[in-house]
């Protein structure tokens, strides 16, 4: 009995050090503006909501792509799009509320669910502001969900959708980031707000690459610092107690929009099937697979998934 009372004396103190080590406390949206915010990076208030925001390309010809990240993103996820569009066509990128330098819901949208109703509500106002009537748009994961609850919010604004292996019907994960897994355990949310080991962010992109490989520090760099802007962590653990996979899945069935979805074949998150599912609810919509890219194949060879985009918005 002795010696198991030492081994988990020497097994609680060990955990404490570990926790000591990966300590990491929230960092102000200050501190990183001049890492993560250069130009053509502008900051609009919404509201009383601070948005960070990239508006770039013509503002003449046709409608502006808009374009939304995922769970735990943040807007540069795009810039190898926004690369090959821009020069052609006006895009918009924006972190959205609880994520990247735009932080947690504020001022009059404070208190509200990170979900992704929400959100499409929050992303039409900001449209508004920014003098935006019609409009393309294409979402990652989290963003691509938001992205079809537009088109189905808004049907006479929003004119092209582009689905980036989105979340919205029903899926099994084979394999979810352990940062994500730890923050969805009761109880361990508010360690979540605190500790954050730099290991459990390079996991989490490794299961979100098909190719691990292509995961750099620098890319390590910008999910690891971003997640600790204030408040952002506290965010994240509301998000995951309210994410449901297929809430109003019915909804997509009524969507009647030139759609393209684009899919990672090794997408362990969000698996190739549901973009099957997606593709039979969308009529007339068109499905293209990358079966080596995963659950971000647009970051992760963006030169690669572009293609069918341009071709998709006449810019071929």
């Amino acid at each position: 009995m002795r010696l198991l009372l030492r081994l988990l004396g020497l097994l609680l103190m060990a955990t404490a050090a570990l926790l000591a080590m990966s300590r990491a406390p929230d960092r102000s949206v200050e501190s990183l503006v001049a890492n993560w915010a250069p130009p053509p990076s502008d900051f609009v208030e919404l509201g009383g909501q601070l948005v960070h925001l990239r508006d770039q390309g013509p503002r003449h010809g046709d409608a502006p792509l808009v374009l939304l990240h995922g769970t735990s993103s943040s807007l540069h996820t795009w810039e190898g799009w926004v690369h090959a569009i821009a020069p052609r066509r006006r895009v918009i990128t924006l972190d959205l509320p609880g994520f990247g330098l735009t932080g947690p819901w504020a001022g009059r949208y404070a208190g509200q669910r990170y979900d992704g109703e929400a959100y499409a509500r929050f992303v039409l106002e900001l449209m508004d502001q920014l003098g935006v009537q019609r409009f393309a748009v294409g979402g990652n994961s989290l963003g691509g969900e938001v992205a079809w609850r537009l088109a189905a919010l808004a049907p006479q604004r929003v004119e092209r959708l582009i689905l980036v292996d989105a979340s919205g019907t029903v899926f099994n994960s084979k394999a979810m980031p352990l940062a994500w897994q730890f923050a969805r355990v009761p109880g361990l949310g508010r360690v979540f707000e605190w500790v954050l080991p730099r290991t459990a962010v390079t996991q989490g992109l490794a299961s979100a690459y098909g190719d691990p490989s292509r995961v750099t520090p620098e890319l390590v760099d910008r999910y690891f610092e971003l997640t600790l802007r204030e408040g952002n962590r506290r965010a994240l653990v509301e998000r995951l107690k309210i994410a449901r996979s297929g809430e109003d899945a019915a909804r997509i069935s009524t969507l009647r929009l030139p759609t393209l979805i684009l899919w990672g074949g090794r997408d362990t998150i969000i698996p190739p099937s549901a973009g099957e599912d997606f593709a039979q609810r969308i009529p007339g919509s068109r499905r293209v697979v990358f079966p080596a890219l995963g659950h971000v194949p647009h970051e992760e060879d963006p030169a690669q998934t572009v293609a069918p985009v341009l071709e998709f918005l006449g810019l071929g």
